[in-house]
């Protein structure tokens, strides 16, 4: 099958083909590192690394690049006398990197930050200027602003025009010639500090938001990439002021627009300035990580998603039911440790290529793991080794496979298994001492716990209850 994506621009499923099928390159807008993420950060960030695994699987090598925005209005605004700007953003970068290596996000091919990029950002800004698209206050502030209405396409992205658009205000208006212009370079201010500010043929200052990316998409991906991915709250103004500079300039820019839904509460978008999220590390205190990558994976990624507590325990039970299985076949069954690209089945490969079909993958998952436990139930090794193959390898490309868990879930599974392990040692000796009362208490203490042990002829195994 081919590959098929919704293109935000297109408004439409299309299908992927590559500039070069061996190097499928892919740009992330990243954090504002102003403050840390909250988890809808991280289901946006899931998004983009469930469709970088599936465009490894198909093509091999991708060039993934997500950037780090560290100068902002909103990172100078946090910053205080004991934390710099800079202090702050990067203790900021490191609680995103934190938790996006929690739930296993691989890192990024590139991860540049907009500070390492200034000079080409002033590059950028120059060409505009000479294409007649961007213009210097001329009141001589210092400001920059791209002029939307020299630029025919500009609304290309959201499908707006000029006149339905709000005012831009991203910088002071007194020198625009259209309210809707926005800011490429932004003049330092009295009360800003002076390592916030680079030299430019404007004067003194700083670049703003929409110019950083289309700079550090260009220098490291070139002049046209593949796909371009952010939140659906990206849209508009930062991804349509990007198309428009960057086409503007003269680069072909992203050929596919891929954007994830939102983590809503009560139907509302989750927001630092609303109030109403929820810290990702407060999350991944309470959850296994796993679990919270199942939980943020299973709905598909251009849905939005309202997480409640439930979600958190559905996910659990779902992978719970995904280890038993496994750990069933393998005690049963030769499973070979490294499953092969024919173990995927074509159901699973077929839902993945639809659009990122995740909600349709799971379920060919857990279609697999029904009919391996009945296998196991039918004393059918070769068909539950077939089926735990299978699982093995559908679960690695989600990066939801259980043997994959971090270093801190295998501890809190090793830490329960010994105590269960020991309690059925107990039990085993009561009955051998025939001392059944005993027996029966540990048991159904076991019981109690929601955990159900199975004995068997090679001894006594223990899963947790569905």
């Amino acid at each position: 099958m081919t590959l098929r994506l919704y293109d935000t621009r297109a408004q439409l499923l299309r299908d992927f083909v590559p500039l070069d099928s061996e190097n499928i390159t892919m740009y992330v807008c990243g954090p504002t590192v102003q403050s840390g993420p909250h988890i809808g950060h991280v289901r946006a960030a899931l998004s983009f690394d469930l469709l970088r695994r599936w465009l490894e699987h198909r093509y091999g090598r991708v060039t993934f690049v997500r950037n780090v925005t560290d100068i902002d209005d909103k990172v100078l605004q946090n910053a205080t006398p004991e934390e710099p700007w800079w202090a702050l953003a990067y203790r900021m970068e490191q609680e995103f990197t934190a938790a996006y290596a929690g739930i296993g996000i691989l890192p990024p091919t590139y991860e540049p930050r907009a500070t390492a990029s200034v000079p080409q950002m002033q590059e950028l800004i120059t060409r505009l200027i000479d294409r007649g698209h961007a213009y210097p206050a001329p009141d001589g502030s210092g400001d920059v602003y791209f002029d939307v209405r020299s630029w025919e396409q500009y609304g290309a992205l959201t499908h707006q025009s000029v006149d339905a658009m709000e005012a831009a205000e991203d910088a002071d208006p007194r020198g625009k010639r259209n309210p809707q212009d926005f800011a490429l370079w932004k003049a330092s201010k009295p009360d800003e500090p002076a390592d916030a500010t680079w030299r430019s043929p404007w004067g003194l200052g700083r670049p703003g938001w929409h110019i950083e990316c289309s700079a550090m998409s260009k220098r490291y991906l070139g002049d046209e990439f593949d796909i371009h991915g952010g939140g659906l709250d990206l849209r508009f103004p930062h991804h349509e002021n990007e198309l428009a500079q960057s086409t503007a300039a003269g680069d072909g820019f992203a050929r596919y627009w891929v954007h994830n839904g939102l983590v809503t509460v009560d139907g509302q978008k989750m927001s630092k300035s609303l109030g109403n999220f929820t810290l990702a590390r407060d999350v991944l205190d309470a959850h296994e990580p796993l679990v919270v990558r199942y939980a943020l994976a299973a709905a598909h990624y251009r849905s939005s998603l309202d997480l409640s507590e439930s979600s958190w325990a559905e996910a659990e039970a779902a992978l719970g039911r995904i280890r038993t299985f496994l750990e069933r076949a393998a005690r049963v069954a030769e499973v070979d440790a490294a499953e092969s690209r024919e173990d995927l089945p074509s159901a699973f490969a077929a839902a993945m290529d639809d659009d990122l079909g995740v909600p349709q993958a799971l379920a060919v998952v857990h279609e697999t793991v029904r009919a391996g436990n009945s296998a196991l139930d039918a004393g059918d090794r070769d068909a539950a080794a077939q089926a735990a193959r299978a699982v093995s390898a559908m679960t690695s490309v989600l990066g939801l496979r259980p043997s994959d868990a971090t270093a801190a879930g295998d501890a809190r599974a090793a830490a329960l298994d010994a105590l269960v392990q020991e309690m059925i040692t107990q039990r085993a000796q009561a009955r051998a001492d025939k001392d059944w009362a005993a027996a029966d208490r540990i048991r159904d203490a076991i019981a109690a716990a929601g955990i159900t042990l199975e004995d068997t002829p090679a001894g006594t195994h223990w899963s947790i209850d569905d």
